[in-house]
């Protein structure tokens, strides 16, 4: 007989929270030639030591199973009570020889406490509330059938109010016993980690689930190092249609290690009658709305920032006192030499949006997290940013002061891109090339101890693709601006890669430089010559945003305006050079190296003509 259980019912908890990543390609854009090479020695392709150290299977060895859950019989409890426990035996039950694990955080929703000697904790029970554990460095929480991390019980006793997708079913009083079973893991505990970020995988039906299964979840099947860390989709897995959770569970099999998922705006039940059931039908399928868990020496923050007031009303970002709460005692429960990784759907503060999409608690979050070493992750817009510590925009020093951002602010590319528009590729997916000019893709988060490096896969693509050339002339500025307004359908600019000698002086070459910052540089080599800087079209030192045809990308709507995806006159990783008023007539190459703010450079060239 179990010495927790006795003979009381159990039932394990299948509320898991689901994790998509992806990695999207259909790099339209193909240079002459590409290369690139970490001049610092950090990995950024599929393969790492972590991928060296993985060869078995994970389909073989993951740890499958559930939150063990003791019924219970009284309504009135005022506690919740349970275990702790490392699960030897991973039947997900805890037997005699299992000890309990000491220091975990345990928390539901709003309090955090932390097991004692025994492994044993105790909450407060609130009406209605998910208990979750942080899943700690050297362990590892179970997965289901799915790979859906399991780590957490929803308490909602009566259940959901009728919802079209179904919400939760009723959870009926307080478990006697909620116990938490883990793993030891020689993945989690290593100081060197590689976290697999998915924003807005956004399927809308069955079509776009298959393209995502091409494209990212492809992509991802084909790596394994990210089976410590595992995959994070930070919201809108789905477009709005809540059944389609069953699709992205069918994706999410096909990866090599966890995937826990955050709620997005696409990801709501609208229909909700009140704001505490907005996220009913998501937390049923995938999991918590708010959560947190470690891996090597990183403590990861997930964060859920949409706020839904009704029926009649537009979302808004925010955490709410609620959660807001827990994530102070959530920080204050981490050791002061962990790295947080901040992650939510829509982001604290980024540079297309300036002026208007902000987190509401912005300054509380900062303050909470103060001192610590941060870097933050949102999806939502649909582009790529990568904003470092000190960038100032017009109407950010009201939130940020003079001194700018206190750490660096990523906004990671989209899996679906521009909602999976633009031209059909043979590899079974479409370009959907984004507003800011980078292809589908997914970001990987390289921690060793404490330092993380980021890195973004175009999918389809093993990582060395970051960059996009163009040339940005009188002709093609001229072709813009007459059809902006007809994405999607405007006509093809004849020879875009050719330019008159009078046009020469107002002509720059682009470069667009997907993870660009703060910090990189760009140097032009034009027929072998020596290197020249080109100048970024947004410094970040406190100017307002850029828009229009010389602040645009050439390369990608050359893409985009004839064949679908973003219109692209605005980004924040533009860098461009005039071209020498000299130049003769006839061919001539350009080679760039673009260099990141970790030093890593990436080398691509293009091919143009001088004409008469």
């Amino acid at each position: 007989m179990n010495p927790v259980s006795g003979s009381r019912t159990r039932r394990s908890a299948r509320w898991g929270v689901g994790a998509l990543v992806v990695t999207l390609s259909g790099a339209l854009l193909a240079p002459v030639a590409s290369s690139a090479a970490p001049a610092d020695g950090t990995s950024h392709g599929a393969t790492s030591a972590a991928a060296d150290r993985n060869e078995t299977d994970w389909n073989e060895t993951a740890y499958r199973g559930g939150v063990d859950v003791v019924e219970g019989s009284s309504a009135d409890r005022a506690t919740v009570t349970g275990t702790v426990f490392v699960d030897r035996n991973r039947s997900s039950t805890r037997d005699r020889n299992e000890r309990g694990l000491a220091g975990v955080s345990v928390s539901n929703g709003r309090v955090v406490t932390t097991t004692d000697s025994k492994g044993r904790y105790e909450l407060p029970v609130e009406a209605n509330m998910t208990v979750f554990v942080t899943q700690p460095r050297g362990y590892q929480v179970p997965v289901d059938d799915d790979n859906v991390a399991q780590f957490h019980y929803h308490h909602l006793p009566a259940g959901s109010p009728e919802l079209r997708y179904g919400g939760l079913e009723p959870t009926g009083p307080v478990p006697d016993e909620l116990n938490f079973p883990l793993t030891a893991s020689t993945e989690t505990r290593s100081p060197e980690q590689h976290c697999a970020i998915g924003a807005d995988v956004q399927t809308y039906n069955t079509k776009e689930a298959e393209y995502a299964r091409a494209g990212a979840f492809a992509d991802l099947a084909e790596r394994s190092d990210y089976t410590g860390c595992g995959v994070l989709f930070l919201g809108d897995v789905v477009g709005d249609d809540l059944s389609l959770f069953d699709e992205t569970r069918d994706l999410t099999q096909t990866l090599n290690g966890p995937a826990r998922f955050l709620p997005g705006n696409h990801d709501l039940d609208f229909d909700s009658p009140a704001r505490d059931h907005n996220f009913d039908t998501f937390r049923a399928q995938l999991g918590p709305e708010y959560f947190s868990y470690d891996v090597g020496k990183a403590h990861v923050v997930a964060l859920s920032t949409i706020e839904y007031p009704g029926t009649t009303s537009r979302y808004t970002y925010g955490l709410g006192e609620r959660q807001l709460e827990w994530l102070r005692n959530d920080i204050a429960a981490v050791p002061e030499d962990r790295a947080i990784v901040l992650a939510g759907h829509s982001p604290l503060l980024e540079f297309w949006y300036s002026d208007s999409h902000r987190t509401k608690q912005l300054q509380e979050i900062y303050d909470i997290l103060e001192g610590r070493e941060v870097i933050s992750l949102g999806g939502h817009t649909h582009m790529s940013e990568n904003l470092r510590e000190g960038d100032l925009m017009a109407g950010w020093k009201d939130l940020v002061g003079e001194d700018g951002l206190p750490f660096t602010h990523l906004t990671v590319g989209a899996v679906s891109g521009h909602w999976y528009a633009g031209r059909q590729l043979d590899a079974g997916y479409p370009t959907a090339v984004q507003r800011d000019g980078t292809p589908p893709g997914v970001l990987t988060l390289d921690i060793k101890n404490t330092r993380i490096t980021e890195r973004y896969t175009v999918r389809g693509d093993d990582g060395s693709q970051q960059l996009a050339l163009g040339l940005n002339t009188p002709r093609y500025r001229d072709w813009f601006a007459a059809n902006r307004s007809n994405v999607g359908s405007a006509p093809e600019l004849a020879e875009p890669l050719s330019v008159s000698r009078d046009e020469l002086a107002g002509t720059w070459l682009t470069t667009n430089f997907w993870m660009g910052s703060t910090g990189s540089t760009v140097q032009v080599r034009v027929d072998g010559g020596g290197p020249v800087e080109a100048t970024r079209t947004q410094q970040l030192q406190g100017e307002g945003v850029r828009i229009g045809a010389e602040w645009s990308d050439p390369a990608a709507n050359l893409e985009t305006l004839p064949h679908g995806g973003g219109l692209v006159e605005r980004t924040s990783h533009l860098w461009r050079l005039e071209l020498p008023a000299d130049l003769a007539v006839g061919e001539h190459t350009a080679e760039v190296t673009a260099t990141d703010v970790h030093g890593r450079q990436f080398t691509e060239s293009l091919t143009f003509e001088v004409t008469e």
